[in-house]
């Protein structure tokens, strides 16, 4: 195998991203181009009760062997890989002494040690957190969410006593694979801001939540067991990769690791540093679920959106986040419930394409512009609120809505569908930026990242639905890409994360939104979704 020595001073770096249900690496150099990557599916396992459960050693071994196979599929030589980064989802692991896996639901698997992040077994925890009204809730929106740590700590302590009483580390994913990959304790100020309550403006937990809300155990061990030491992220960590994690991965011990971030926030690390002023750009992020991320310079308080939380991702900045706990899920589970749904499936396969993407082509074959798709649902409109509504209302019970069906079973009802959910979507994503405009949070542009919102005729119809410039990045893989920005700074090849977002974010491409008649269309469009929206909250009781 021919490999690219590091005896010509050549470096790179690696970027994982965890995610719901693969672990992917992404390998970079030092220009931010991606010559490989590699992916593993990990194991989901689902229970009654809402609940999603994993485990963190089947996510370890699909980590390993996932930058394995990207370090050999770029035939670069190891010794060459500089720094490695970790993104996550925002999931809660619990290990017992020594790092063994303690069963987190009643299946009493052991190795099912995760509490995945749209696990709902908490709501009725978040709601009594958010009943007793805490100061420190000030800083998640006014309201904690059952998707959040501290309610699924509460739930693990009430309906599990002896496994809360036995864990000896609760971990964020992120901050559980920067363990295991350096053996440092160390927690990301992402992950504890935006999902443990830590108050990172202040460095530090307060414990009277913990005390109010009835964790406080936490707070009398000094916070032993959910992090003591908080840094930011791409932070360098202990003395790099072990001896062990180094075997697993093919790597070489020493390789600098950073600090983590959620996910979501890594794709944030990869977009918003176009143009060189975050604060003008949205991050969105458009996958299983969907995020939104928006930068301030002074904090920002608004209700039913997550945060402010201070350097959560864009270091010495403030973070609003936002989104919807369904998104590309919310599509796939819409388009199932359609008839030709199957048969479409069929078709798609042997194009060898997903299906949004086969409705994508379709509908533009049928429109005579990318904008003008949206007459294809006429008279169709979509709330697709199946998993609740993070933001801007953080109400885990709202439901999806879905009016205008009629008795049409072929391609174009499938199709009419498809594009009404899309715009659903979308009027979401505007009522998310119009609440926190309304605060004093506002943007310019959408820089969009995530499998969901690849293709040109979604980006086009988000810019249309919003009425705001929607960006797609240079990089192919922007929250890879985030990842390997941290293991960058903690290898020391840039001075800090700013620095690496302002030289490696690039614009591709950037899709204006439609004027005229399309935009009038779809501000009717847009009083209809909240129209509905508001009915369903109004109903959903009787």
């Amino acid at each position: 195998m021919n490999t690219i020595s590091s005896t010509t001073d050549q470096n790179f770096i690696i970027g994982v991203d965890v995610g719901t249900g693969s672990a992917r690496a992404g390998l970079f150099d030092l220009s931010g181009r991606m010559l490989s990557t590699a992916k593993q599916d990990i194991a989901i396992f689902r229970e009654a009760g809402s609940m999603v459960e994993q485990s963190s050693e089947n996510i370890w071994s699909a980590v390993c062997n996932s930058i394995r196979n990207a370090v050999a599929k770029a035939k670069v030589d190891p010794a060459s890989v500089v720094g490695l980064g970790f993104d996550a989802t925002c999931s809660l692991v619990v290990l017992g002494e020594g790092g063994s896996s303690l069963a987190v639901g009643p299946s009493e698997d052991a190795n099912r040690n995760i509490i995945v992040w749209m696990d709902h077994r908490a709501v009725s925890q978040a709601e009594r957190i958010n009943a007793q009204g805490h100061d420190v809730l000030r800083y998640v929106g006014g309201r904690i969410s059952p998707e959040m740590e501290t309610p699924k700590l509460l739930w693990l302590k009430e309906n599990r006593p002896h496994v809360f009483n036995a864990a000896w580390q609760f971990f964020d994913l992120a901050d559980f694979l920067t363990w295991r990959a350096t053996g440092d304790l160390a927690r990301s100020t992402c992950t504890l801001s935006c999902k443990w309550t830590y108050l990172t403006h202040e460095n530090r937990w307060d414990p009277s939540y913990f005390e109010q809300v009835g964790l406080g155990e936490l707070a009398q061990e000094q916070f032993q067991r959910i992090g003591t030491r908080v840094v930011d992220p791409g932070t360098p960590l202990g003395q790099g990769l072990t001896n062990e994690a180094a075997k697993d991965m093919g790597l070489l011990p020493g390789t600098a690791v950073g600090a983590g971030m959620i996910d979501a926030h890594a794709g944030g690390i990869g977009t918003v540093g176009i143009g060189g002023q975050p604060e003008k750009n949205l991050g969105y992020v458009f996958g299983t679920s969907s995020c939104t991320l928006t930068s301030t310079h002074e904090p920002v308080f608004v209700p039913g959106v997550w945060g402010p939380y201070f350097s959560a991702m864009v270091p010495g900045m403030w973070l609003n986040e936002g989104g919807q706990s369904a998104a590309g899920a919310a599509i796939d589970q819409l388009l199932s419930f359609h008839p030709f749904a199957a048969e479409a499936a069929r078709l798609a396969s042997e194009e060898g394409v997903p299906l949004p993407v086969f409705l994508a082509n379709h509908a533009l074959e049928k429109a005579s512009s990318k904008s003008d798709v949206v007459t294809l649902a006429k008279g169709l409109h979509v709330v697709p609120e199946f998993l609740g509504n993070r933001a801007p209302f953080a109400d885990p019970h709202a439901r999806a809505v879905i009016s205008g069906l009629d008795m049409e079973r072929g391609m174009e009802s499938l199709l009419a569908l498809y594009i009404a959910g899309l715009c659903g979507i979308g009027y979401g994503l505007r009522q998310i930026i119009d609440t926190q405009a309304s605060f004093g949070a506002r943007i310019e542009r959408i820089v969009i990242s995530g499998g969901a919102g690849q293709h040109d005729l979604i980006r086009q119809l988000l810019a249309d639905a919003t009425g705001i410039p929607v960006a797609s990045p240079e990089a192919e893989e922007p929250v890879l890409l985030g990842s390997a920005i941290l293991g960058a700074v903690a290898a020391a090849e840039f001075a800090d994360v700013r620095q690496a977002m302002s030289e490696l974010n690039r614009t591709a491409q950037t899709y204006q939104p439609a004027t005229g008649k399309v935009a009038e269309l779809h501000n009717r469009r847009y009083k209809a979704f909240q129209s509905f929206q508001q009915s369903a909250r109004d109903f959903r009781e009787v």
